[in-house]
């Protein structure tokens, strides 16, 4: 009888445990509905890493900047010659081999400051 007894008290507290795990995660979903997005102060990481504090908190990046050692930043892909008002973008013929003059956000910051497009 006091095995069954065990048992029975093993249940029970498995049970409140997987019953309270629940109503946590029930609790934590309803949180995460209410939350505005980009609200958060932490930015989310591949698995392995926890989540980094968000440094920029709203701020938005300019829209050209001057390329670092002859390449542009992975924050501003889109290359720009000054000479030739030509932008190249990341996956184009000469984008490669384009040196830039300067580094835009995007193909719609570039036009906005007077390039064109390179023929692909």
């Amino acid at each position: 009888m006091a095995r069954n007894e065990h048992r029975h008290r093993w249940l029970r507290r498995t049970l409140g445990i997987g019953l309270l795990a629940g109503v946590a995660y029930a609790v934590w979903r309803a949180i995460e509905a209410n939350r505005v997005p980009g609200e958060s102060e932490w930015e989310p990481q591949p698995f392995p890493f926890p989540p980094q504090p968000r440094t920029d908190r709203g701020a938005v990046a300019a829209p050209w900047c001057a390329p670092v050692e002859g390449a542009c930043p992975s924050t501003h892909p889109v290359k720009a010659k000054e000479g030739s008002h030509i932008f190249h973008v990341p996956g184009g013929q000469s984008y490669d081999r384009t040196v830039p003059d300067r580094c835009y956000v995007d193909a719609a910051a570039a036009e906005a400051d007077g390039f064109r497009a390179a023929k692909r």
